[in-house]
């Protein structure tokens, strides 16, 4: 096997792994390769975990956003420069941020937990968002990490106030002619008045610009962003999103979610909580939000639901997958780790499934949806955001795949599950990871399971 570099870099990067069994396509397990050393990097140990890296497709260089620190490594893992961001003065329970609002809390020495690492390819910049002062961003230069700028004047300045360092997902759309833009989508921890799930915000040429990090579009009635309503809370009082994966495809930015919600099991009259993942689509184009749509997904082997989704990545089929399939090589497929169930959020089941689905599949059932909607049928199926069900109005208006919605009939939700294709299943050792790519027309796929196993 010859890795690309990226994939080579993510590889040598997971500490301790052991080379696990390879699974053939029938599912038999193949000898188990001797071990092999791999490259390690490890951090200063008092300062607490990694959180994110990225990598860069020009250099091979890694960066590593860590708790207080961002580490930029060579394709070796050899240190080049290190950029510290905390710890500092600071209190979670400050909303608005102090610097915002006068906070009555008292300040202590608070770790700065990296949230969120992107590179800004155009500007040659890294946008590095941390936990202090709910969620202030760093734009730091690729070369040295020199601090371009930290805008935290403004309410918009500070992303999100959530400190799990899995919960805010950003994706940059980027343009020739004028400003990227940065969808980005986070927990709000109780905080929806504060911090809007999602929005697009824009990324100015000049690090240090007043309106960097601005809503894309702002005025009294609409604005480019998502908030969960407060009576969301009433019926769940620990409602939040929890974004897993993030991409951008064609004319659309996608977010890949897990969130709870009411449901009456059969032959019960009481409603139980349960957790279902969804995919969130938005055109990017779409400066009001008018076309954000959800859709549930989820996946099925010999009558078991695996509904928890645990990891996620974008790829292309490759020729021989995309036969299988019934696609073309170059078509996306999303391949997803889903754990056993819906009702265990923070202690997943052992038992999970790694399942594929064809994008264009999707928006598809996007697009059904949405024509059904348009002819006035059915109500708009978004319980956490419309509390109360509002029917769907009709409109005399041609929908085709890249239709961005208008300011009625939004947002929307798909009611039934689009169900992916499991290709392997793991009963003992929970997959937490996955990452692919095609290699000479096979698509190949990498697991990482909850023991530090990597299986090809």
């Amino acid at each position: 096997l010859i890795m690309s570099p990226a994939m080579w870099k993510w590889t040598c990067l997971v500490s301790h792994l052991l080379l696990s069994t390879t699974v053939s396509p029938l599912g038999r397990q193949q000898p188990v390769h001797p071990k092999r050393p791999f490259i390690t990097f490890t951090g200063d140990q008092a300062e607490g975990n990694f959180n994110h890296l990225v990598v860069d497709e020009r250099t091979g260089h890694i960066y590593l956003g860590a708790v207080n620190r961002i580490y930029k490594l060579s394709s070796d893992l050899k240190v080049l420069v290190t950029h510290q961001t905390g710890p500092d003065e600071d209190n979670p329970k400050c909303y608005p941020p102090r610097v915002v609002q006068t906070c009555n809390e008292p300040l202590t020495p608070t770790n700065n937990i990296n949230k969120m690492l992107l590179i800004d390819y155009k500007e040659n910049r890294l946008i590095a968002c941390g936990s202090l002062y709910q969620g202030i961003c760093k734009l730091l230069r690729l070369d040295d990490l020199f601090k371009l700028g930290e805008p935290y004047h403004k309410k918009e300045h500070y992303l999100s106030g959530v400190n799990e360092s899995g919960s805010v997902f950003g994706v940059i759309v980027s343009y020739s002619n004028m400003d990227d833009k940065l969808f980005i989508a986070t927990a709000v921890d109780g905080k929806p008045e504060y911090f809007p799930t999602i929005s697009s915000r824009k990324l100015t040429k000049n690090s240090e610009a007043d309106g960097m990090f601005a809503y894309v579009f702002h005025d009294e009635f609409v604005a480019s962003m998502i908030k969960i309503p407060s009576d969301t809370f009433t019926i769940i009082p620990d409602f939040d999103i929890y974004y897993i994966y993030g991409f951008s495809s064609g004319n659309f930015v996608y977010f890949l979610t897990l969130q709870p919600e009411m449901i009456s099991p059969p032959g019960s009259t009481t409603k139980e909580q349960v957790y279902t993942s969804k995919l969130v689509r938005l055109c990017k184009e779409d400066t009001a939000f008018n076309s954000y749509v959800e859709v549930p997904i989820g996946c099925e082997k010999n009558g078991v639901e695996y509904r928890l989704l645990q990891a996620a990545y974008l790829s292309k089929a490759g020729a021989i997958l995309a036969r299988s399939l019934g696609v073309g090589p170059e078509d996306d497929i999303l391949f997803t780790v889903f754990s056993k169930g819906q009702k265990r959020k923070m202690k997943s089941l052992d038992e999970s499934a790694l399942c594929i689905f064809v994008l264009k599949k999707i928006n598809d059932r996007i697009k059904d949806r949405l024509q059904s909607c348009y002819r006035g049928e059915g109500t708009l199926d978004l319980a956490w955001l419309k509390v109360k069900d509002i029917p769907c109005s009709s409109a005399l208006l041609t929908i085709d795949d890249n239709f961005c919605g208008l300011d009625m009939n939004a947002p929307l939700g798909v009611s039934s599950m689009v169900r992916g294709l499991p290709i392997f299943t793991e009963d003992g050792d929970r997959m937490t990871s996955v990452i692919a790519y095609v290699y000479k027309n096979h698509s190949l796929a990498f697991v990482g399971t909850k023991s530090g196993k990597l299986k090809k």
